[in-house]
């Protein structure tokens, strides 16, 4: 196609558009086309963060990338290194959008509208003359037509949403939800709707899988940031076993068990004339506590000072591993994530290009990469949009 390349880039969301924009910007005389099956560009990037625009973090609370990217945590360290949460906010605010850090270390656009992000993006697709072929499904990759392909078609429920793949041979992890709340048995919970529990441990017992954070209680069952991140940690744990399985909350979060019981024995001898509903500790709410009292077995009327042993060795176990039965999943929100996609086996994580057919790259949520919540699976996609332009930049150079 002459010394003018030609680039193909299947899916217009927040990696393909991404991507796109900074090969202009890199190769400016490159031919760069987005299709997208869909009406409109950007669609999930206008949802996120409750339309609101979780654009990234800041990563200072993140010891270990695994903590937030379960699944393709090697590529994401080499993604970073290249275009790191620092590179997406600068390049945002030289685009002329305002950002405000929040306490939980999620950025967002000052705004609080996705929009705006959505726009920018759009413009800059606009200004570049990329062209985007919008209801343009495409049903088979032909490598013979584009000097470069670059498929970020996102994350699909089924591995018939991979169908564009289909002949080349690349191989595909079976994909399952990965960010979703839990159904947990009985009706408890209900009367508890809109509780919030700050820093609490959530974990399956038997398995390695264990998060930390605030936890929601709902009227179906149990939310918030603990529970959506084991969620993702254990995605392929809890569809194998049909979305059932026990869970474990520890409602004391850092504290030890040894911990917990000092606190209990300080609690029986400087409130033993008080009633064990009147005083407890501060992480919990009147009726959140007089719940757990009924789960062991406590009668409220008891005082702190005439518990026995039994009973504190009850409240110990209530308090530090509180079980549960979790009975099926529901989505959150707008916000669909899978765990699954194109098989990191088969591409190459510094470029990702394809190991086996050059000039086919992989960005975003099509790619067995994903993370929690908190700005980090868009970030993935900013950083991984990017390793491609540049990457396909230095090669025509």
């Amino acid at each position: 196609m002459g010394n003018r390349l030609s680039i193909a880039i299947i899916g217009a969301g927040a990696a393909g558009c991404f991507c796109a924009i900074n090969l202009k910007r890199m190769l400016t005389d490159a031919d760069v086309h987005i299709f997208e099956s869909k009406g409109k560009a950007l669609a999930k990037v206008a949802v996120t963060g409750g339309g609101r625009c979780n654009l990234t973090n800041t990563f200072r609370a993140v010891r270990n990338l695994q903590e937030v990217y379960p699944r393709g945590e090697k590529l994401m360290r080499r993604a970073l290194s290249v275009f790191s949460a620092k590179d997406t906010c600068e390049w945002f605010r030289k685009e002329g959008v305002r950002l405000v850090e929040q306490e939980d270390e999620c950025i967002f656009p000052q705004s609080q509208d996705a929009m705006q992000i959505v726009n920018t993006l759009l413009r800059n697709i606009k200004e570049f003359n990329i062209q985007l072929h919008l209801k343009e499904k495409v049903t088979h990759i032909d490598l013979n037509k584009w000097d470069r392909v670059v498929v970020t078609t996102g994350g699909h429920a089924t591995l018939s949403g991979f169908s564009l793949l289909e002949g080349l041979d690349i191989p595909i992890e079976s994909p399952v939800p990965s960010l979703f709340t839990f159904n947990v048995e009985g009706d408890w919970h209900q009367l508890l709707m809109g509780t919030v529990v700050e820093d609490v441990q959530a974990f399956i017992p038997g398995t390695r899988f264990r998060s930390q954070g605030a936890l929601l209680l709902t009227h179906w069952g149990m939310s918030g940031p603990a529970i959506l991140r084991l969620s993702s940690y254990a995605a392929r744990y809890l569809a194998e076993h049909g979305y059932k399985s026990p869970l474990c909350i520890n409602w004391m979060g850092r504290m030890t068990e040894q911990e917990v019981r000092e606190l209990l024995m300080t609690m029986m001898q400087q409130h033993a004339q008080k009633l064990v509903t009147s005083v407890f500790p501060s992480r919990f709410v009147g009726k959140h506590w007089n719940v757990l009292l009924s789960r062991m077995g406590i009668p409220l009327t008891q005082r702190w000072g005439a518990l026995n042993t039994r009973h504190v060795n009850k409240m110990l176990a209530v308090l530090t591993a509180d079980e549960y039965q979790i009975t099926g999943r529901c989505p959150f929100k707008e916000e669909f994530v899978t765990c699954g996609g194109v098989s990191l086996k088969a591409i190459d994580i510094n470029t990702l290009q394809s190991k086996q057919y050059p000039g086919l790259y992989f960005a975003g949520e099509v790619l067995d990469v994903d993370a929690v919540t908190g700005g980090f699976n868009l970030q993935a996609a900013w950083s991984m949009g990017y390793v491609v332009a540049k990457e396909i930049a230095k090669m025509k150079k």
